[in-house]
């Protein structure tokens, strides 16, 4: 944002450049609107927005003590959740206020309606948490959260504190929140569950027994170990992330990050609250960081989500990850010629004019609205088969090879399911032995 300077001693003209400043900076902040209308039957079919109005409020909540840093450190720490939930509709909407990784801020003119009260229902409300990459903020994915509200789930998007766009400096320090980020990202979103679980506003509709994750990125990498994917930092990783060359230091940083289940010692020990879990752009396979026969282990249902020249977390880190994850019904969704940006909203008007800022949210092939209305469809598909157990929707999950109805003998195959015909291009779906179980 450009700094206005007064020249003059008068206090007219004084009064007259703040005003002028502060006029600026509205304009600069005012809500925009990142989605065209575009007609149904183009979009997959679970990208529509379910029978109930959207919610959303801010709640703060402290988790304690918790790792502050790779000497061993621990500090109190505190997170700032947006939670989406099914709501009476209201005449006030939600704006999301954040800024780009340069600091610019932004508002962006949500669907939901905010402090809206709850909306009833026979049914509990399962909890789905929204993990950011980095870096990030607890927004960046608002249209998963009011989407999968307004179909009956309360989600939580997570601001990780020391990860998030306002927290780093990504033209002079862009690491300086990485190694909280490796210790902390699995127990934030642990600890956020538990947190909506037992928040006054929703404990008594929240189903108390299934839950879904869903992280992008470093939130992917954390969503791995939080259903059991034991991390295995080995010294030639710990080396190459951190600089330390000391063994004695190297060895000491290992005992912190090799942890399982959100900081527990076992895959044995992963919450069983947790039901499916969906990874976008996981970090940390292309190392790998994981241990193989905990990725083996786990047992929550769990959907990969690629791009397929994904530079950032490495497409074959990815696919690492998948064909592991042996234990677990699991399926690998490739985005043909996606890099790393799959799970973001599209950029603001904010962003357009860096490549640091514009480069957190743009993919060269693909419109960001488009990766929007895929990742809803399949999340959905995914939260209410394994979490609600609605067995009907899990025939959205059983598409399988390339989208693009190419033809066969002369004859063009149906398209996937919840796809309209000539809609689905540019995906691919596998999935593991443990499905036909």
């Amino acid at each position: 944002m450009k700094t206005r300077k007064c020249l003059s001693a008068s206090s007219f003209l004084l009064t007259l450049c703040v005003a002028l400043s502060s006029t600026t900076k509205a304009e600069e902040v005012s809500p925009q609107t990142l989605y065209l209308p575009l007609s149904h039957e183009v979009l997959p079919e679970l990208s529509a927005a379910g029978s109930f109005s959207a919610g959303v409020k801010t709640i703060d909540v402290n988790i304690g003590k918790q790792p502050l840093d790779l000497a061993g450190n621990s500090a109190q720490r505190q997170l700032t959740l947006e939670v989406w939930y099914p709501a009476v509709a209201t005449k006030k909407h939600a704006v999301y206020e954040n800024q780009t990784r340069s600091g610019k801020p932004f508002a962006i003119q949500g669907d939901a309606y905010r402090n809206a009260d709850i909306a009833s229902s026979d049914t509990p409300y399962p909890v789905v948490i929204l993990s950011h990459g980095y870096t990030g903020y607890r927004t960046i994915m608002y249209y998963l959260g009011e989407h999968l509200a307004s179909h009956g789930y309360i989600v939580a998007g997570i601001d990780h504190t020391g990860s998030t766009n306002a927290d780093i400096d990504m033209k002079n320090a862009p690491y300086a929140g990485f190694p909280g980020t490796l210790l902390n990202r699995s127990r934030d979103q642990q600890h956020a569950l538990s947190a909506v679980q037992n928040h006054p506003d929703f404990r008594d509709v929240v189903t108390k027994d299934a839950a879904g994750l869903i992280g992008y990125s470093m939130g992917g990498f954390g969503a791995v170990n939080t259903v059991g994917g034991c991390f295995d930092f080995n010294e030639a990783a710990v080396k190459q992330l951190t600089g330390m060359d000391s063994p004695e230091a190297v060895e000491a940083i290992r005992a912190q990050l090799n942890t399982c289940a959100a900081g527990m010692q076992a895959s044995d020990d992963t919450d069983p609250r947790w039901k499916a879990m969906i990874a976008m752009a996981p970090w940390g396979g292309q190392l790998p960081v994981f241990d193989k026969a905990a990725i083996n282990s786990i047992q929550v249902p769990t959907l990969y989500i690629g791009g397929e020249y994904d530079d950032i977390s490495g497409y074959q880190g990815i696919r690492w990850l998948y064909e592991n994850t042996t234990g677990t019904p699991a399926y690998l969704l490739t985005i043909n010629n996606a890099r790393h940006n799959i799970a973001p909203h599209p950029a603001p008007m904010e962003a357009m004019g860096s490549e640091l800022d514009l480069g957190h949210y743009f993919e060269p092939a693909w419109r960001s609205q488009s990766l929007n209305e895929i990742n809803k469809h399949f999340a959905l598909a995914m939260m209410n088969c394994y979490v609600k157990a609605r067995r009907d929707d899990c025939e959205y999950l059983s598409v399988r090879g390339d989208s693009a109805q190419s033809p066969v003998d002369g004859e063009v195959p149906a398209p996937w399911k919840g796809f309209d015909n000539r809609y689905a291009l540019g995906l691919t779906m596998e999935a593991n032995a443990q499905i036909e179980k």
